[in-house]
């Protein structure tokens, strides 16, 4: 009766296990790998493109007395992407608001007017979520 139950157990484990590795192999090929939010084949090159103007207007309507970094950016392909980006300066205490704009390409980050913005530092930012910071320019309010 062991025996029975220890064949049994093998048999049904090579099953699942076969089961599964035919799941990951299908999962591992790219070009029909999906998860709802990624866009694989489009890369957005920031540095291309200009800034959505109504998208603008709407970030700086509350501000005053501030700065905004327009940052360009290459490397964002999803959502999880831009989410990262804005947690990664929402830790940083001198930045007063900040807007990711995927389908653009551009990270909107506003300061204090007095604050000196550092490119180098935003671009190491950017750099540890795995995106290229490729250009800036800094728009007074």
């Amino acid at each position: 009766m062991k025996l029975i139950g220890i064949i049994l157990f093998l048999f049904s484990s090579w099953i699942v296990a076969s089961d599964h590795s035919h799941d990951h192999m299908d999962h591992s090929d790219m070009m029909h790998h999906s998860h709802e939010g990624h866009a694989h084949e489009e890369l957005v090159d920031g540095e291309k493109l200009e800034v959505n103007p109504e998208r603008f207007d709407k970030f700086v309507a509350t501000l005053s007395n501030a700065q905004v970094a327009v940052v360009s950016v290459k490397g964002m392909v999803c959502d999880f992407c831009a989410r990262g980006i804005e947690k990664t300066f929402q830790k940083d205490k001198n930045v007063k608001k900040i807007d990711v704009d995927l389908s653009q390409g551009k990270v909107l980050v506003a300061f204090d007017k007095g604050f000196d913005i550092n490119f180098e530092d935003i671009k190491k930012k950017i750099l540890a979520n795995g995106q290229n910071a490729t250009g800036m320019q800094v728009v007074s309010i």
